[in-house]
């Protein structure tokens, strides 16, 4: 490797934490993944990322240790999901987790220039909107847990000296193997949602070329909401993904508990201003028969 060969962490190396480090990969930087599991590692070590086995809630999760092996990475992309086996809340993992690893960011190499730091976040920091559109100047309201310690670990990196960092809030992430809600339909289960609310998403290769963008972006501003751009109702998109896939048409039970998104129009105004680029999947609906296959 050269000496200008940018060093890439990426913490959780999931369905979209993968994706961006392959980006990375092809583009020429050397990455290291962060995984708690063996298993995973040897996966990631066959895609060519260099794996490493940390867990982010532990006490001393081994930061330090392994910035002195690998020195100090130009690009941190935090994107660990939640595992509710672990025993963990998500306050340990968003919170007090990243916090371990920005301090330990800290001290390793402090004379080196500081890493641009990516926090993967949610538009699950509002909950029920009415239908209303929510951009970066609309106040956080979070109805679950989740959302509530997401607003708090873009606070911690904002006010960090390693901060204020890129908070990307994404809509709900869909693409090959990761459609919402599809084997409830399949089992004909009632969807928990009113069929007329509103539905936020972008394509998971949307998803990671902006993480990408934002990462080598000389001056990103510390918080976009990432979606297509494109709503779509629930009834239209659990509609249009019964028929592709030969599932019964959807039930709906919008009695039940809204426990994820309710309803919102997400706009992507400012990111689109800052990296105007033509979205591969700008309108989900279309992107369905691709991936399902049409009828």
């Amino acid at each position: 490797m050269h000496a200008h060969t940018p060093l890439r962490l990426v913490v959780g190396c999931g369905y979209l934490g993968e994706r961006v480090a392959r980006r990375w990969i092809d583009a020429g930087s050397r990455v290291v993944g962060i995984t708690r599991r063996a298993t995973r590692a040897a996966e990631l070590h066959s895609l060519g990322i260099e794996p490493a086995i940390i867990d982010v809630t532990a006490a001393d999760p081994g930061w330090s240790a392994l910035f002195k092996e690998i020195g100090r990475p130009t690009t941190v992309f935090w994107s660990v999901g939640f595992d509710r086996a672990a025993g963990t809340t998500h306050r340990d993992v968003h919170v007090a987790g990243l916090g371990k690893l920005l301090d330990a960011l800290a001290v390793a190499g402090s004379a080196e220039p500081t890493p641009r730091i990516i926090f993967s976040s949610s538009t699950g920091v509002w909950g029920d909107e009415g239908g209303g559109v929510v951009d970066e100047t609309t106040p956080p309201n979070p109805s679950r847990d989740a959302g509530r310690v997401l607003v708090a670990a873009e606070s911690l990196l904002a006010a960090h000296s390693l901060g204020p960092g890129t908070a990307l809030r994404f809509a709900g992430l869909y693409g090959p193997d990761r459609l919402p809600r599809l084997d409830d339909l399949r089992a004909g289960r009632p969807i928990a949602a009113d069929p007329d609310s509103w539905l936020n998403l972008v394509h998971i290769d949307d998803a990671a070329a902006v993480v990408c963008a934002v990462a080598d972006a000389a001056l990103p501003q510390p918080l976009y909401v990432v979606s297509d751009g494109t709503p779509v109702r629930r009834r239209d998109w659990y509609g249009r993904l019964a028929a592709l896939s030969g599932s019964p048409e959807p039930r709906w039970d919008p009695s039940a508990p809204r426990t994820r998104g309710a309803d919102k129009r997400v706009d992507p105004s400012r990111l689109f201003a800052d990296f105007p680029r033509t979205l591969l999947h700008p309108d989900s609906l279309t992107a369905l028969a691709h991936l399902v296959g049409g009828p």
